[in-house]
């Protein structure tokens, strides 16, 4: 029996040489299934790093968030259901029981996951509606503050953004934006930044064109400073290719190495963060991806729910001495 390729949500066995998995004995954990286990190693090792901080905190919201991280992902169940060959089957995951602690690394990455996998299927719509405009990466920033400033400097900027997006000299229909926060390089300071993901008419390139030093001038004048910020600006080519617009700008709120790397630093930064709004959308997009708001949404997308079949599951569960999923 051999594990072939496959993506974050389904693994497909071979099973030419024999009709069952559970007859291989010597499969034990979800890593000699397929590389796949070894993401959920990784981010379920990370999520009892982070139960640890917050065990350890005064702040009694604090140990409830310990207490839902605990249980989080430790049973994962998966379903094997026949592809359109027939020496194939498929392992889609089926039920797990997520804490949805904003900071978990499981649910972070689920959540990325779900948003990815949301926007990949709205966009082709809006490609069809919209054939003749054309997309920009943007990425606004502002200087490194201290963790405990972080709340004011994202206020500040989402208002700026805001302004910006009033002007006459804005050049976009439509837009995502989201929040992205990562450590300083001094380890201490936070380098908030907020990624845009624009929609412009194809005439922008020819008038209305913003060139690299008034955007930067704009986004000073909108936020009112005295320093020249830095943007990053890319236009995607015109064949409208998805794999390049949705990856940036859905990703982790925050680096999962940053969570887990400073205690006190990651628990400030929980407390700045309450509350405030990873994703947000704009303009004639916002009636295609209103969804991404959303606070509560599944972390198991609808291309993994099985129907009441009789299938074969198979469970995985976190041993934490171990640090991987072992099947059950």
């Amino acid at each position: 029996m051999s594990a072939q390729a496959s993506d974050n949500n389904f693994i497909a066995f071979n099973l030419s040489s024999q009709d069952k998995f559970q007859q291989n004995q010597n499969v034990q954990s979800l890593t000699e299934v397929s590389p796949i286990g070894k993401i959920w190693d990784k981010h379920r090792a990370n999520t009892d790093k982070v139960l640890h901080y917050y065990a350890k905190a005064d702040e009694h919201y604090f140990q409830q968030y310990a207490w839902r991280i605990r249980t989080c992902s430790e049973l994962l169940k998966f379903q094997l259901v026949p592809d359109e060959s027939e020496a194939i089957l498929k392992l889609k995951l089926s039920d797990a029981r997520f804490c949805r602690v904003r900071h978990c690394p499981v649910c972070q990455w689920r959540r990325s996951l779900m948003w990815k996998a949301r926007a990949y299927k709205i966009l082709p719509q809006v490609v069809t509606d919209y054939p003749n405009h054309r997309w920009l990466f943007i990425t606004l920033t502002v200087r490194n503050c201290q963790i405990k400033e972080l709340r004011e400097n994202l206020d500040s900027m989402n208002k700026a953004f805001k302004r910006f997006t009033e002007l006459k000299a804005w050049p976009a229909k439509g837009w995502v934006k989201s929040t992205e926060v990562t450590k300083g390089r001094d380890g201490i300071s936070a380098h908030p930044h907020l990624h845009i993901l624009a929609m412009v008419p194809s005439s922008y390139f020819s008038h209305g064109y913003l060139s690299h030093a008034k955007w930067v001038a704009l986004w000073q004048q909108c936020l009112r400073i005295d320093y020249h910020p830095m943007i990053y600006i890319s236009a995607i080519a015109k064949h409208h290719n998805l794999s390049l617009l949705i990856p940036e700008i859905l990703k982790y709120q925050v680096k999962e190495s940053d969570l887990v790397a400073d205690r006190e630093w990651f628990l400030e930064l929980t407390r700045q963060l309450h509350k405030t709004r990873a994703i947000a959308v704009g303009g004639i997009l916002r009636q295609y991806m209103r969804e991404l708001e959303e606070k509560n949404q599944d972390l198991i997308d609808e291309s993994e729910e099985i129907d009441e079949v009789d299938e074969e599951s198979l469970y995985f569960r976190w041993e934490r001495k171990l640090q991987r999923f072992n099947i059950e």
